[in-house]
């Protein structure tokens, strides 16, 4: 039976696979000498959402977002998508 998850909690699930993956290869990345495999696991991928002003009379805001995830973050991000399943 498939069980209806709110949007939050999806987006939830999938940046703690993201995170959960991107420590684990950067965690690879320290054990391994350098070459290849090691350039393999420590690359990563920024996604941005550059920053945004909100600007009032008496301050103003400034927030941006930046998500680093290597392959193993993306590894995480469809483990956690799998196991959400479930839960």
């Amino acid at each position: 039976m498939a069980t209806r998850h709110r949007l939050g909690k999806i987006i939830l699930v999938i940046l703690l696979g993201a995170l959960a993956g991107t420590l684990l290869g950067e965690l690879i990345g320290l054990v391994l000498p350098d070459g290849v495999v090691k350039d393999f696991f420590i690359a990563h991928w920024d996604l941005v959402l550059g920053p945004g002003t909100l600007n009032v009379v008496l301050f103003s805001i400034t927030l941006g977002f930046t998500l680093k995830v290597n392959l193993i973050g993306f590894i995480g991000i469809g483990i956690a998508i799998y196991v959400l399943r479930w839960y």
